[in-house]
């Protein structure tokens, strides 16, 4: 059995497929799984350290501002397609999945021509660009939100099956990770993240927070994005602040976590879950059809994170943190709400179809 996955951008997209290829791997050893994306993303670098191989063809996304990238948009489409076909004939997969994102479209769409099985997988509510536009060529579409269904064609084959995360979350030990980062394991810790490419609203609410964690005495783990490091570095010189660009160990980061402030990503949403991580959310508030808020709404709603906009960070984030992380009973609540949402198994069952796929 050979499965290439389409997968790359940002985090988001990379980590469901890396949890699909982790399952699939565990039930069927001998499977043969490779991944394609962009030279110059993070999954170039996130997809051979797991130990698979990874091509590579020449996309980007388009964007919605006018920039002077989008000039080359048309010719890298053309690009890719071209590119897609020769690896498709050059791999012979017997599926090809994607997982969202402008990587996936061209790998499978010339999938879809040459007739080979494919699926695609979509965490948000609201399906991006690239799942709208393919879903109706689709062998299956995976969704994770009943809602999502609305957004695609009638003819899309769509299953509910949640979002996939990696196991290895569960698996991450709390004295390795207090090695890793240097922290004090006798101390509470907080941990930020906006995403693998940052997010500059969380960044700016940070310096309250540094210093309180200072006089406070508990500790951070902040990762800035590749943009914001500099002003990261520049409110930090403590050994109790960890600041970081990227964070390639989030199971680390998870596992010493007491509070999680984060965006509401999906696949951030499904992490927590998962481990029944408290947290503070930070909906990014351009996201399509504000789909990051609804998101975070569903946590708000049983009681396992509490969600703040982010014109409201400067005013509010520094009281949540302080109720939230010195209040035990508190803690614990919202970490059983948090487990009572989470679908662990959502990447083996996802693994099953992928293989029925296949054998149909």
């Amino acid at each position: 059995m050979t499965i290439l996955f389409a997968a790359g951008g940002t985090g988001g997209h990379i980590y469901p497929a890396i949890a699909i290829a982790e399952a699939i791997r565990e039930k069927y050893e001998h499977a043969s799984i490779s991944f394609v994306g962009t030279k110059h993303k993070i999954e170039a670098r996130i997809v051979p350290q797991q130990g698979y191989k990874f091509f590579s063809i020449w996309i980007s996304g388009f964007s919605r501002s006018m920039k002077l990238s989008n000039i080359l948009f048309p010719l890298k489409v053309v690009v890719a397609l071209v590119q897609s076909f020769f690896l498709i004939l050059k791999v012979k997969p017997d599926i090809v999945i994607g997982t969202g994102g402008y990587v996936c479209g061209p790998v499978l769409y010339i999938a879809s021509l040459l007739n080979v099985t494919t699926a695609v997988h979509e965490s948000n509510s609201y399906p991006g660009v690239t799942t709208r536009l393919v879903a109706s060529r689709m062998s299956t579409v995976f969704i994770t939100f009943n809602a999502t269904r609305q957004w695609l064609s009638p003819k899309a084959n769509t299953e509910l099956v949640g979002n996939p995360t990696r196991k290895n979350l569960s698996q991450a030990s709390k004295s390795d990770a207090y090695a890793f980062f240097g922290l004090d394991p006798l101390k509470k810790t907080v941990f930020v993240f906006g995403g693998s490419l940052g997010a500059s609203s969380l960044n700016k609410a940070m310096a309250d927070i540094v210093h309180d964690a200072i006089e406070q005495h508990y500790q951070i783990i902040w990762q800035t994005g590749e943009t914001a490091i500099q002003s990261g570095m520049s409110v930090q010189h403590h050994e109790s602040i960890k600041v970081m660009k990227y964070i390639d160990r989030m199971d680390l980061g998870y596992a010493v976590a007491d509070l999680v402030i984060s965006r509401s990503g999906a696949t951030t949403l499904a992490e927590l879950t998962r481990l029944g991580k408290p947290a503070i959310l930070v909906p990014y508030p351009h996201a399509a059809a504000n789909h990051q808020e609804l998101n975070a709404q569903t946590m708000v709603d049983a009681g396992a994170a509490v969600m703040i906009r982010d014109a409201q960070l400067q005013e509010r984030l520094l009281a949540e943190v302080h109720r939230i992380l010195f209040n035990p009973v508190v803690l614990e609540q919202m970490h059983s709400n948090s487990l009572k949402l989470g679908r662990p198994h959502a990447g083996e069952e996802i693994a099953e179809k992928i293989v029925n796929l296949v054998r149909k």
